[in-house]
């Protein structure tokens, strides 16, 4: 451009920087706009002190008073799992048999919509149940717990006066 060519000249790049300084009230009053609405954006966010959320997990435990962990397995966990293995919307089944006690835990598939979980359940119910009469006597359950976000926090606050706060950090972790 020094042999005198005009910016705007065929071949020339565009500027950003030469432009912005031509047009400094358009480029203020901008980016003007565009604080006014993100603090506004900010201001209207949504909030919740406790935000609605999901656990895509589900857990089948049945008891089984006096059996070892080879019948409890061989007997109730195998069957559960084999049923509910029939579901399509479950990423992966993982089960545990201890003495007299059998866990299956379902986790659904990330890409399975919240709205959607609770049919999944239903059905999972609904295998369990259709399998119900196929246990040995002598079982307590299966229990089915899909309820693991009604659960609540505790805040405890720790004060005194007089009392430093280092002493008073000591105190509480004991």
């Amino acid at each position: 451009m020094s042999d005198g060519a005009s910016p705007g000249a065929v071949g020339s790049a565009f500027n950003i920087s030469e432009w912005a300084l031509k047009n400094r009230p358009l480029v203020l009053f901008c980016a003007l706009m565009l604080a006014l609405i993100g603090v506004w954006s900010y201001q209207n966010l949504g909030q919740s002190e406790d935000p609605p959320f999901t656990f895509k997990v589900m857990v089948v435990r049945t008891l089984w008073p006096g059996a070892t962990a080879e019948e409890v397995a061989r007997q109730v966990t195998d069957r559960i799992e084999e049923k509910v293995q029939e579901l399509p919307n479950f990423e992966f089944i993982r089960s545990y048999s201890r003495p007299g006690e059998s866990n299956v835990f379902l986790v659904a598939k990330d890409a399975m919509p919240s709205k959607e979980l609770p049919e999944s359940f239903y059905q999972v119910r609904k295998k369990i149940g259709d399998i119900r009469h196929t246990f040995p006597v002598g079982i307590q359950g299966p229990f089915v717990d899909d309820e693991f976000g009604d659960t609540f926090g505790n805040i405890y606050a720790l004060i005194g006066d007089g009392f430093d706060y280092a002493l008073l950090k000591d105190y509480a972790e004991r």
